[in-house]
Formats: structure tokens, sequence, C-alpha cells
């Protein structure tokens, strides 16, 4: 066998050089200088270390090929090399099938026991036959302990290896079984190698199962993000005194947060923007929903109406905890009024020009939570406009984002000094405004939230 050749082989290799050393000390050493002498012995022991090393090598490389790439054993040798390139069960079983049962016509049976399940059978009689999976299940089902074993004809363990008629691996919960009657004659280095070999590739297939997992995941989700965003306004209509500009910054791919502009006629616009609890799938649904159902409401000036449509929607998609927060606002450019029901958002607001400056005017909530409780009579609000006016609606993200003291900027004058400061400006051009402070005031940090505002201006 290959080890007691590679020992006996270093064996000889160091009584060769003992016997060279000897020979060389009694021969020449006397003739010579002590000191010189010394010199000489280490010189020469040196050089025949170097000299034997190199020869066990070459010795030891030979012995391997003859032991491993020759005879019975080079069929599993050849199965290790291809197995080094397997990448996926499909490459496994293709390998198992070119080189354990075509080339060496072998049974091969490949069991997790954790799911009682055979991933992989030989179409042979013997892998196929019940009693050989009944067999192995009563001998090593309960078998834990990785490495390699031995089986007889009888399918029960060995410790003789010259009656083996097969072996098996074990690696965590899965069984790999090979059945070949002439497994006593491989030399049993390869096993360490397969062994090896077999749990690198079952790690290797994991983690590139994983990676194709993500991946698919990663491309669900970027289609779901692209969905969502399909919901929401491409591009802002185009509304005689009217001026209509938004921003949507979502934490991830998919977010919660939504809005849409929504003319009715030539005088009355609406607007909406909301924010779903929660993140992820459940949200975006929830979203969508709320999206569709405030399009497909027929009358868009029951505010009203249109709140209950949406609380319905929420309840009837069972999802227990999901709710929404949310502005509904019609402006009518004719009257210069915004009719609105607020259901439990906080920051919407009217800045409005004074002879003393710009001034702050809350849409203050008059609804509770959508979707969750129950509802009770809605309230619609009305309040006047006037040529210059700007309407803000923004999602938590904006007043809640911290600075590094944990100040929330909806609590600072920085926030209403920003915000009188810009009204003057275009919706488009306030909006950024906004948006820069809240991404400077949040400094290096992740944001927390979705970031998102509408923001509609009344021209004159």
């Amino acid at each position: 066998m290959l080890k007691t050749k590679r020992r006996l082989s270093q064996l000889a290799v160091n009584c060769v050089i003992c016997v060279l050393f000897i020979l060389l000390c009694v021969f020449f050493v006397p003739d010579i200088s002590v000191p010189f002498a010394m010199i000489c012995a280490a010189t020469v022991f040196a050089v025949l270390l170097a000299a034997g090393n190199s020869l066990f090598r070459s010795m030891a490389a030979r012995f391997e090929h003859k032991s491993l790439f020759t005879k019975e054993t080079a069929l599993l040798t050849t199965f290790i090399e291809r197995l080094r390139f397997c990448y996926s069960f499909d490459d496994f079983f293709e390998c198992i099938g070119a080189v354990l049962e075509v080339e060496g016509d072998c049974s091969v049976l490949y069991v997790d026991r954790d799911k009682n399940y055979v991933i992989y059978n030989s179409p042979d009689r013997l892998t196929c036959l019940p009693e050989t999976m009944r067999k192995l299940d009563l001998n090593f089902a309960e078998l834990r302990t990785d490495g390699i074993y031995f089986i007889d004809d009888k399918f029960g363990l060995t410790s003789d290896y010259s009656v083996s008629r097969g072996f098996f691996l074990i690696n965590g919960m899965h069984h790999f079984y090979v059945f070949c009657k002439y497994t006593h004659l491989f030399d049993k280095a390869v096993y360490d190698m397969l062994y090896e070999e077999f749990v690198r590739f079952q790690a290797r297939s994991e983690t590139i199962s994983s990676l194709s997992e993500i991946a698919e995941l990663s491309k669900e989700w970027a289609l779901l993000a692209d969905t969502q965003k399909s919901f929401l306004p491409q591009t802002m209509p185009d509304i005689p005194h009217l001026d209509i500009a938004a921003y949507f910054r979502p934490l991830v791919n998919v977010s919660g947060d939504y809005y849409t502009v929504l003319p009715i006629d030539e005088h009355k616009t609406l607007l909406m923007l909301g924010d779903v609890s929660g993140k992820g799938l459940a949200a975006a649904l929830v979203m969508g929903l709320v999206m569709n159902t405030v399009k497909i409401v027929e009358n868009q000036e029951d505010l009203a109406g249109m709140v209950r449509a949406v609380d319905r929607a929420i309840k009837g998609m069972h999802l227990q905890d999901k709710y929404t927060v949310l502005f509904l606002g019609i402006v009518d450019t004719d009257k210069m009024t915004i009719r609105y029901v607020n259901a439990s958002m906080s920051d919407p607001i009217v800045v409005t020009r004074a002879p003393d400056g710009y001034k702050i005017k809350p849409l203050s909530s008059n609804c509770s939570l959508i979707g969750i409780i129950d509802l009770d009579d809605v309230e619609v609000a009305e309040q006047r406009l006037f040529r210059g006016d700007l309407i803000l609606m923004a999602s938590d993200g904006v007043s809640e984002v911290m600075d590094d003291d944990g100040v929330e900027l909806g609590n600072t004058q920085l926030y209403i000094d920003t915000i009188k400061n810009s009204a003057y400006k275009s919706a488009a051009h306030f909006t950024n405004d906004i948006a820069d402070l809240v991404l400077s005031y949040n400094g290096d940090k992740k944001l927390r939230d979705d970031v998102t505002m509408l923001v509609a201006k009344i021209e004159g």
C-alpha cells in the first residue's frame, strides 16, 4: 500500500545516508585536522541529506503514481479528479455515471438522512431494491459519526478490509454509498483523498446553491421594486396653477411609502401621500393595494368614501399588523381651498406668505390609522389657500431623521428655518433643499427610514 511504501522508502533512504556518512567519516576524516574535519562532515551530511530528500520525493512520486493511478485504484483517483470540478449536484451525478457506473461497474446510493430522502441512486437492481434500502436504514440510519466505513456483502459494517464489498462516506446527515465487488483492491490511501474531496464538494455546492438562491431572490426583489415604482407617478402631470414635485428615496429597494397626483378636473387635483407600517414584501403589497384602490374609486372627490375603501381593502388582506397612515387632499385652484383627510400623518403643512415672513399652518390629523382598527365617522377638513402657498406632505423619514446627538430634525429650529427660507422657490428646488437638509443632518450614518415628499405650490 502507498503509506507503507512511503515509510519503507523513507527508511531506506535514511539508512543509505547514514551508511555513506559513516563510511566517509571512517575513511577520510582521520587524515585531516579536527576543525576542518567537522566542517567537511557537516557539509557532506548536508549534501547527503539534500540528495536523500530529492531521492525520496522522486521515489514517493513514483510510488504514488503506481499506487493511485494504475490498476483498480485509478478508478477512484479519476473520480476524485472529476469531483474537484463539480459545482452542483448535476455535475456530481454526471461524474458518478461516467466514472463509477460506466467505467467501474459500481452501484451508488446517495441519501439525505435528515429528510430521509434518496438524492441519487444508480439505475440498477441493487440500489433500486426496497430490500437494499431497508437493510441500510436498519444498519446505518442512526450512524452520525463523520468518516469512511466499509461494508460486507450482507450490508453490514466490517473491519476486515479483505472482505469488503463496498464503502460509504458520512458527512453530516449525508450518506454516500458505493457498492463495488473489488473494493478490497483499492489502495487505502485513496479513501482519505476521496473523503476530503467529497466534503469540499458538499460545502462548495451548498455555497453556490445559496448564492444562486440569493441571486434569484435579488432578481425577484428588483422586479418587485420596479413594479412598485410603476405605481408611482413617473412624471408630474401638467396642471394649471399648480407646481408639483416629489422626492422618493427608499431605505431598501422595496418601500412602504407611496404618493400620487390625480387631476380630477381643470381646477381640482387629488394629492396623496402615505406610509405603510413595517418594511419588505408585506408593506409593498399593501402599498400597491392602496394605490390601486385610490385610482379605481369612482368618485375621487369623496375623500371619506375613499378612506373607507382603503380601510376595507387592507383589512381584506388579513395581514394582522399591517396598516397605513395617509394624507388625502383635494386642491381646488378655483375656490382656493384644500379639502383633506389626515389619517395620522404628522407632517403635512401649508407654508403661506405673511407680512413678516412665511408662516407654517399644520394640516392636523383628523382620522385614525387605516386598516387595523374600526373607523369612526371620517371627518373631512378644509383650509383656505392663497397664491404662493406651498403644501408639504412628507413621510416620517424626513422629520424623524436624527443627528449624532439623537435629536430629530422635526424638533429643530433648523428644519423650520429651512422650510421658511426655501418657501419662495419652485416646488422642485424646495424639495431638493429639504432633501439636502435631511442627508446632511443625518451625517455619515445610514438612514433608518424611507424618505418621501410631495410638494405642491399654488401659482398666480
